[in-house]
């Protein structure tokens, strides 16, 4: 699922006193926040469209290329993650020497082009493209999950940063229902329709490359990397509709002060040191529990699951409807939770949850045949299976990771889990259907046990980090 660095950024300003900030919701904050976000919903999208046309595709691969269709589909699935794995360091290292606007406008291409690809694989009968197309997605989604949120969370009123942060995970949301609807049978869900499904990843990269002209830079890069004060001053006045940012300058100033003060840390030192370590472990089981729990299995082969449960192709399309719906209903739900509840207590009833109904969904898979009652209980079982999933462990990794580490250690510690989660995207999305084939029935078996695991680990090692500061929670691991 999608990272969200806005935890990361709002702990860098924690230790330095900060006045209250002028300014509001303006038009052009929304337009520039829009134009971000729509690289989440790619994220989504791509994650989610893949799942509907799984049929067909492989219908595509058998009539013209003698190998194994469902072997090739898997590495079309797990390519994805591959380009992830790259986006993301890629992102920083572009957004850091090049500006954030950059980043996301070099990225939207990777998007066009990925998709042109994509659309256009059918008719030029060629697997290559197809294969090509989804790793450059992936590189495209990998990426808008680093630079989106930071671009985001870097223009947005500092009282406004977290709920902004959290159009993020409903952009994902958003766009994995929305590649989940244009499957379906009547829309795009044909042997004629897949490739204008999957090539229609153009649209919202071509419109964020548009919207991406009208938006303005980051205005702590033009400030802290830039030494631009004077476009500063313009950006931000533009984006707070006043002219009384002054408050706000010198805030960004006093943060950057206090993190050239702070000693840096390497990703060698993360394994060297034991303070370190410990939440460097953590931080990874955590990203761990997000994959290996077997979301993506679900995200990825949703259809291909309830059909197995007895439903025909055409419901089991509409029934995975259900699985992106749920999650931006959670994404929603989690908001007021997440500082009201903490996030270990809402990362252990996740993972409780997950693992009681995947267990539930074994027993549904045995007791389907010729019973339309338990096929039905199949598919509510895995939605709420889904519905626990988006309770903490969809976005509870991502942001646990700054809140474990100080500023110095915190981008290493940050780029490493997000290296983790990508390839064990890729490792899910890449043996799940040689896995099915092998356990059938019990294909969620393993995920059961993972998820008993991280429940385990999750209640004896993560320290609650709700209303701590920085300085509080490091001092847990100093002891």
């Amino acid at each position: 699922m999608a990272s969200d660095n806005t935890a990361a950024l709002l702990q860098r300003t924690e230790s330095v006193p900060r006045p209250k900030m002028s300014g509001g919701t303006t038009g052009p904050l929304l337009v520039a926040v829009f134009a971000a976000v729509l690289g989440m919903l790619q994220f989504g999208f791509n994650t989610g469209v893949i799942n509907a046309p799984r049929s067909f595709i492989e219908n595509f691969i058998k009539e013209n290329y003698e190998v194994n269709s469902e072997t090739m589909f898997g590495v079309i699935v797990s390519i994805f993650a591959i380009g992830g794995m790259i986006g993301c360091p890629l992102a920083s290292w572009v957004a850091d020497t090049r500006g954030r606007k950059f980043a996301l406008m070099v990225n939207a291409a990777f998007g066009v082009v990925g998709a042109v690809l994509m659309g256009f694989s059918k008719m030029s009968t060629s697997l290559a493209m197809l294969i090509i197309g989804r790793f450059l997605i992936g590189i495209n989604c990998g990426f808008a999950t680093t630079a989106s949120p930071t671009y985001v969370s870097e223009i947005a009123p500092i009282r406004l940063r977290g709920a902004f942060g959290t159009v993020n995970q409903l952009a994902v949301a958003l766009g994995l229902t929305l590649g989940q609807v244009l499957g379906i049978d009547v829309i795009l869900g044909s042997d004629e329709g897949w490739p204008w499904l999957l090539g229609l990843a153009i649209v919202p990269s071509t419109i964020q490359f548009f919207m991406l002209i009208l938006a303005p830079e980051s205005p702590r890069y033009l400030l802290l990397v830039q030494r631009d004060e004077e476009q500063t001053r313009k950006v931000l006045s533009n984006l707070r509709g006043t002219s009384d940012i002054n408050d706000e300058i010198k805030d960004m100033h006093d943060e950057d002060h206090a993190e050239k003060q702070e000693q840096k840390f390497s990703i060698a030192d993360l394994i060297r040191i034991k303070f370190l370590r410990t939440p460097m472990i953590i931080g990874i089981v955590m990203h761990l529990s997000q994959q290996l729990g077997g979301i993506n299995a679900v995200l990825y082969y949703s259809s291909s699951i309830f059909i197995k449960t007895g439903l025909s192709d055409g419901d089991a399309r509409l029934a995975s409807i259900g699985v992106g719906s749920m999650l931006f209903i959670m994404a929603l739900v989690s908001i007021p939770l997440m500082d009201r509840l903490g996030r270990r207590t809402l990362q252990l009833v996740g993972l409780g949850g997950m693992t009681v109904f995947s267990v539930l969904m074994t027993i549904a898979f045995f007791t389907y045949e010729n019973n339309t009652t338990m096929s039905i209980f199949a598919v509510i079982f895995t939605l709420l299976y889904v519905g626990f999933f988006g309770v903490g462990p969809s976005s509870i990794p991502w942001m646990i990771l700054s809140e474990l580490f100080s500023q110095g250690a915190r981008s290493a510690a940050v780029s490493v889990g997000a290296l983790v989660n990508w390839l064990a995207n890729f490792i899910v999305g890449l043996t799940f259907i040689p896995l099915s084939d092998a356990l059938g029935n019990f294909v969620f078996l393993p995920f059961t046990v993972l998820l008993i695991f991280f429940f385990a680990f999750t209640y004896f090692k993560l320290p609650e980090t709700k209303n701590r500061t920085i300085e509080e929670v490091t001092a847990i691991f100093k002891k």
